[in-house]
């Protein structure tokens, strides 16, 4: 195998701007800052992310040092026991899932210390003041300079494992990671992303102290144009991977990882919402979580039909699951549109597919049940095994069928479905990534030694019992259609099924294929080849080299772009899978924010 060209760390350079970096030198532009005002009294807020160390913030600062007052907003919080009794309908006491927040950040402060902090505040008549932590604007919305801290969410997931953070208003930080985890995704997350997106139009000054001790800072009109110059080209986000009980070793090779590591199961390289936007200012990287790209241009992104349909949330997510040399995936089976609406407060399900990007002789996937088999039987043979007292047998009730490299295996929500060993998918779906309802894990523990939680009541809800064998054939299994040919290229649709609003359509080629995405987001991979190049016929952003198995965002407002065998791989057969969202599929219940 030819050594691992997979870019681990794709940045967008901005040309004309400048970071700051080191709290000395960040202290000194904000000191000018507020000599420049000129007033007698300057309130600075720095509002943050959830997962910020506070406490590196507020003894980095020179001005919170010495010249300053300083308020931590997070004494103004409420209790511990009313907050838990605030968060408990939405974390629920499902070990996995709850429900979608409908609560502001303003409710987890109580009045009466907000008001107290607020007249001690006012009391103060000259000099600094810095009001600093989640929520601080709330605190002080007559703010002289907003500096906001972001953080990115695969960071606070690292934070969390290292047991060095708490949960919003929490004192939780050695609580189970899968607890912090929910309770994040469900509520913290949620009112923290909907906070900031009130502010980003009004930062001052942008924080990135995504590696401890090492701040970075930005004007917010630089963080302005960085984003506007984003939306106008094809880009990466930054792809993380994570080892996991049945993970395998393709991916060490492929993206040159640690080949020390026990193994890597997951690698994230499209999921928006917990990935990472690096920016290149003059030589500085600057990290903020890629959703922020969304959030402040969400038509441009997705196009205008798709964010009616979905508001400012990405829909497509693109993975790998990594099973060669690693075991089965477990068995699982996703919600149905209505069910993950009412029990879970999603507005969309993960219908998804699996995309086999390699795979060993003998690799397979389960999909779908046999025919005619006796569902009360299976699922009390599920519930036996799930008290430990037999294993399952998958083989028994589910359809085994036979994968090779490039097959695309469809999976609508509510198909029973698992990836089996040696194989390594291209996971292409709906982006609700944490709703799999797992039925039966072949009796492993996780890597943390104890058992992985089964969803089988949730999943017992959700098996479409008709999905058999003969159907499945029909209408999941490699369902591929030549669309177009030219010269040097061929166009196949791949999928998804009738009810998902994904397309995927393949596209073979030795030379320059055109694309277009016609107002809609497309979101591609390069599948077979070593090397393309993406550019602009109309030379409207700089020309984009991407690597095999590397995800790449074009923004529908980019419009027409070309893919064409680039560097190693000139004149050879490459191919990309893309995905695009079908607008006449979308409903109208989908937006939930």
């Amino acid at each position: 195998m030819k050594k691992s060209n997979f870019n681990k760390s794709p940045q967008v350079k901005i040309a004309g701007h400048q970071a700051v970096t080191g709290w000395e030198d960040i202290s000194k532009v904000i000191q000018e800052k507020i000599k420049s005002a000129s007033s007698q009294k300057t309130i600075v807020v720095l509002d943050t992310y959830h997962g910020v160390y506070i406490e590196e913030i507020i003894s980095g600062l020179t001005i919170g040092q010495t010249e300053a007052s300083v308020f931590d907003v997070s004494k103004a919080l409420l209790d511990s026991e009313k907050l838990e009794e605030l968060v408990y309908p939405f974390v629920t006491n499902d070990p996995v899932f709850g429900f979608v927040t409908t609560l502001d950040l303003s409710a987890f402060f109580d009045p009466k210390k907000v008001a107290a902090m607020q007249s001690q505040i006012q009391n103060i008549k000259e000099g600094i003041i810095l009001v600093v932590g989640i929520g601080a604007s709330l605190i002080a919305p007559d703010v002289d300079i907003l500096i906001y801290a972001d953080m990115p969410r695969w960071e606070i997931q690292l934070r969390f494992r290292k047991n060095q953070i708490s949960n919003l208003g929490a004192d939780n930080a050695s609580n189970p990671f899968s607890y912090q985890y929910k309770r994040s995704f469900f509520v913290d997350w949620k009112v923290c992303d909907n906070h900031k997106k009130t502010l980003m139009d009004q930062w001052d000054f942008v924080l990135d102290t995504t590696i401890e001790n090492h701040p970075k800072m930005i004007t917010g009109t630089a963080m302005t144009y960085a984003l506007d110059k984003t939306i106008e080209q094809p880009f990466r986000v930054v792809p993380f991977f994570d080892p996991g009980p049945w993970g395998g070793q393709w991916l060490k090779e492929v993206v040159d990882l640690d080949r020390t590591a026990q193994n890597y199961a997951w690698g994230f390289d499209c999921v928006p919402e917990e990935n990472s936007l690096v920016f290149d200012f003059e030589g500085v990287a600057f990290e903020i979580p890629s959703i922020n790209l969304v959030f402040t241009h969400p038509a441009s992104l997705l196009g205008e039909e798709v964010y009616a349909a979905f508001g400012a949330e990405f829909p497509i997510r693109f993975d790998f699951l990594d099973t060669m040399e690693g075991g089965n995936l477990s068995l699982q089976v996703h919600p149905m549109h209505q069910y993950i609406k009412d029990k879970f407060g999603m507005g969309y399900t993960q219908n998804e597919s699996y995309y086999f990007l390699d795979t060993k002789d003998d690799g397979f996937v389960y999909l779908g049940l046999k025919e005619n088999i006796n569902p009360e039987l299976m699922l009390a043979e599920l519930e036996t095994a799930q008290e430990g007292k037999e294993d399952f047998d998958a083989d028994k009730f589910v359809q085994k069928w036979p994968v090779k490299k490039h097959d695309h295996i469809l999976i609508p929500a509510g198909t029973v479905h698992c990836s089996g060993a040696d194989t390594v998918v291209l996971e292409i779906s709906a982006t609700p990534f944490i709703f799999t309802f797992k039925l039966w894990d072949w009796g492993r523990m996780g890597l943390d030694g104890k058992p992985r939680p089964i969803s089988l009541e949730h999943g017992k809800n959700n098996i479409q019992w008709e999905r058999t064998t003969e159907w499945v054939e029909k209408n999941l299994v490699n369902q591929i259609e030549n669309i177009a040919s030219g010269d040097g290229w061929r166009e196949e649709r791949t999928g998804l099924d009738a009810e998902s609003f994904i397309e995927t359509r393949r596209h073979w080629f030795t030379k320059k294929v055109e694309h277009n995405t016609e107002g809609i987001v497309n979101v591609l991979n390069l599948i077979s080849g070593r090397e393309a190049i993406v550019e602009s016929p109309a030379n409207a952003f700089e020309p984009f080299i991407i690597h095999y198995a590397e995800t790449f965002i074009v923004p529908a407002s980019v419009g027409a772009y070309t893919v064409t065998p680039h560097g190693e791989s000139a004149g050879q057969e490459c191919a990309t899978i893309k995905a695009s969202i079908r607008t006449n599929n979308l409903k109208e219940d989908y937006k939930i924010n």
